[in-house]
C-alpha cells in the first residue's frame, strides 16, 4: 500500500517509513551523531545530512529547504490509534533510539471525503498522529525563543492533512513580521475522531472527541519539546483555518487545555456552536448498528474497533458529502463541558487574547463544490434550486452537524423575501449572501462577547481577486471564497493533490506579508501590530473597529459590517 506525500517534494511508501525510523544504525550514522552537541536543544547542520534536534522522545533530522528552512516533517506525538487504541485517548509515543529520518511527511488520516479539488488522497491509514515544525536556521535552542504557532488544518474535521501548509514563510515573519516556529499537525478525523457510542463511553477513559484529545496531545508535545527548535513554551498560539478554527475553541473551551497555549487565532471564524450528546451519540449508535455492530456491551464496542478502516469509511461518506452518522466536536461535558455560548457569556474559558474573522464570500466555497460535482458537463445553479436550498436550510431543520439553532417557523419566507432572486446578478450570488451572512453575524456577536473580557483583534478577507485552485467553472466566480485566504499565509497552498496552486502577483504578495506580519505578531505579543493600534485597531466594547484585509488594508466598524451582512435581519432568527 502506499501513501502519497501531498507536500510535492516527496513520495514514500508505509514500509519504507517505517523502516526510515530504524535509520543510521550505521557507522555512518554514528559519525554523524558524533559530530552534533549532545547537549538537548542544540543542532549543527550538515550540507549532507541536514540539522538534527535531539527531542525527549529522541533525535530527529530533518533538512533544509529552497526558504532557507528547517523543517522537520512526519514527527510522532503520540502512539498510533490503531487496533485497541482505537477510540481511546492518545497515548504516549514509544522513544525511538537511532535517528528519526524527519524529510518525509507522515501518513494521511483516514478520509474519503475529498469534496472535489479540496482535499486528498483518501486514506485508510490510521496511523496518522503526525506533526511538522518549521524553523528559520541557526542554533536552535539559543537563548533568543521565538514565538510559537500551531496550526490545525480544516476540512469539516472529516478531511485536509497538514502535509498541505507549508509554514516557511510564517517561520520567517516575512519581510516585516517575527520569525515563528510553526507546527502543523495531523488529527483523527470523521469516525475515527468523534464518536460518541455507550459501548466506548462507558470504558472509564475520555470519550467523544478523539480529535480534540489529540490537538491537546500535539500541545503537550510543544510544552516538552518546542524550545529544541528555537520555541517559547510560554508564548505559544494555537489557531487553525474552518476546522482548525472551530478545533482551537474548542481547546479555549476545555479546562484540559489549560497553560497549553496563550493566544487563539481563528481563521473562518470564531467559534459559534458544537452539538450535544442527545445529537452525537444517537448517530453513533445508528452507526455501529448499520456497520453489524448492535448494542452497548463490551462485545460491541469489540465488534466495532474489529472492524477495517475500509469498511468504517463506507459509512462516512462520499467524495462529496458526508454520511448520516459523522459529528463533529461535541460537548461531553468533561473535554468539552458546555456549550460555546455559555462559554463566551459567562467567561469559563481559557481567557486570552483572540483574534479571528471571516472571508466576505464564505459560500462560495460550497457553491463551487456543489457545481464541480454537477457534471459533466458542469452547470450553475438555477433559480429553482436557490429555492430549494433556502427552503432546505431554514425550514427548522437542525444547524451544522445536527447543532442547534432550529429556525422558527417562517424562517424559510422571511429569507426568499430578504434576499430576492431579482436582487442579484445570479442565483449563486444570492445563495452566497444569504449563506455568508449568518455566520459573519454569528462571528460579529462572539466577537462581542470575548472583548468584554479578553483582547480581540477581528477581521473580514474583503479581497475578492485572489486565483483559486478550483478549475474554471461556468458561470462561477469566487471572490473572497472560504479557503481563498490561506493561499497568503501559506505560499501556493492549493487543497489537495487535484487542486492547481497559482503564485500571487505583487500587490497580492504585499497583502500576504501583511497577514503574515499580523498572524506572527500576534504569535509573539497577542496584538497583530507588535504594539499600538494601527494598521489593525483593537476591537472593543466600546470602539468596535476590525481591519479590512484587501488591498489595500482597511478597517470596518462592527455598524458597517452588521449592514454588510444584513445582521438587523438576522439576529430575529439566529438563536445564539
Amino acid at each position: 500500500m502506499k501513501t502519497i506525500d501531498k507536500g510535492a517534494h516527496r513520495t514514500g511508501t508505509v514500509g519504507r517509513r517505517t523502516r526510515r525510523r530504524l535509520l543510521r544504525a550505521t557507522l555512518v550514522a554514528a559519525g554523524a551523531l558524533s559530530a552534533l552537541t549532545v547537549a538537548q536543544g542544540q543542532s549543527q547542520h550538515d550540507a549532507n545530512n541536514g540539522p538534527a534536534i535531539r527531542t525527549n522522545e529522541g533525535w530527529v533530522r530533518g533538512y533544509t529547504n529552497g526558504s532557507g528552512v528547517n523543517a522537520f516533517l512526519g514527527i510522532p506525538y503520540a502512539a498510533p490509534p490503531v487496533g485497541a487504541l482505537r477510540w481511546q485517548p492518545p497515548q504516549p509515543v514509544t522513544p525511538w533510539h537511532n535517528v528519526l529520518d524527519a524529510t518525509h511527511y507522515g501518513h494521511v488520516c483516514a478520509q474519503t471525503t475529498t469534496l472535489g479539488v479540496f482535499a486528498g488522497p483518501a486514506s485508510i491509514d490510521e496511523d496518522c498522529l503526525f506533526l511538522n515544525v518549521f524553523t528559520t536556521k541557526g542554533v536552535q535552542g539559543g537563548n533568543a525563543k521565538r514565538p510559537v504557532l500551531v496550526w490545525i488544518h480544516g476540512g469539516g474535521n472529516v478531511d485536509g492533512v497538514s502535509n498541505d501548509y507549508d509554514g516557511s514563510k510564517l517561520a520567517t515573519g516575512g519581510p516585516n513580521g517575527v520569525d515563528t516556529v510553526v507546527v502543523t499537525i495531523n488529527y483523527r478525523l470523521g469516525l475515527f475522531g468523534y464518536l460518541s457510542h455507550p459501548a466506548i463511553d462507558s470504558e472509564g477513559h475520555l470519550f467523544g472527541n478523539y480529535g480534540i484529545l489529540d490537538i491537546q496531545a500535539a500541545l503537550r508535545w510543544v510544552q516538552r519539546n518546542i524550545d529544541a527548535f528555537g520555541g517559547d513554551p510560554n508564548r505559544v498560539t494555537l489557531g487553525g483555518q474552518s476546522a482548525g478554527a472551530s478545533d482551537t475553541g474548542a481547546n479555549v473551551i476545555s479546562p484540559m487545555a489549560a497553560g497549553l497555549f496563550h493566544r487563539a487565532l481563528f481563521e473562518s471564524s470564531p467559534t459559534s456552536t458544537f452539538p450535544p450528546m442527545s445529537v452525537a451519540t444517537p448517530r453513533g449508535q445508528n452507526f455501529a448498528t448499520a456497520a453489524g455492530c448492535p448494542g452497548s456491551d463490551a462485545t460491541t464496542a469489540a465488534c466495532l474497533r474489529a472492524l477495517s478502516a475500509p469498511q468504517i469509511l463506507q459509512y462516512q461518506g462520499t467524495a462529496n458529502a458526508n454520511g448520516p452518522y459523522v459529528n463533529g466536536p461535541m460537548v461531553d461535558g468533561t473535554i468539552i463541558p458546555i456549550t460555546p455560548q455559555t462559554a463566551w457569556t459567562t467567561g469559563r474559558y481559557n481567557q486570552m487574547p483572540m483574534m479571528g474573522g471571516n472571508v466576505q464570500d464564505e459560500a462560495n466555497f460550497g457553491i463551487g463544490i456543489t457545481e464541480y460535482f454537477s457534471g459533466p458537463p458542469q452547470v450553475p445553479m438555477t433559480g429553482d434550486q436557490y429555492t430549494t436550498l433556502v427552503t432546505n436550510t431554514y425550514s427548522g431543520n437542525a444547524g451544522p452537524g445536527g447543532s442547534p439553532p432550529a429556525y422558527p417557523p417562517g424562517t424559510v419566507q422571511a429569507v426568499l423575501a430578504q434576499y430576492p432572486l431579482g436582487n442579484y446578478a445570479t442565483p449563486a450570488a444570492a445563495y452566497d449572501a444569504v449563506s455568508t451572512d449568518p455566520g459573519a453575524c454569528r462571528a460579529l456577536h462572539v466577537d462581542q462577547l470575548w472583548a468584554q473580557r479578553v483582547p480581540v483583534y477581528a477581521y473580514e478577507f474583503n479581497y475578492q481577486n485572489a486565483p483559486y485552485y478550483f478549475p474554471a467553472m461556468p458561470g462561477f466566480t469566487p471572490l473572497a471564497a472560504h479557503t481563498i485566504d490561506i493561499q497568503f499565509l501559506f505560499p501556493l497552498w492549493h487543497g489537495g493533490i487535484l487542486g492547481v496552486s497559482h503564485p500571487l502577483n505583487s500587490s497580492e504578495t504585499t497583502l500576504s506579508d501583511q497577514m503574515v506580519a499580523a498572524w506572527t505578531n500576534f504569535a509573539a505579543t497577542g496584538n497583530p501590530n507588535g504594539s499600538g493600534g494601527t494598521p489593525w485597531p483593537q476591537f472593543t466594547t466600546s470602539s468596535q473597529q476590525m481591519l479590512s484585509q484587501n488591498i489595500p488594508l482597511g478597517t470596518w466598524s462592527s455598524s458597517q459590517f452588521s449592514q454588510r451582512h444584513q445582521c438587523d435581519f438576522w439576529n430575529q432568527y439566529l438563536v445564539y
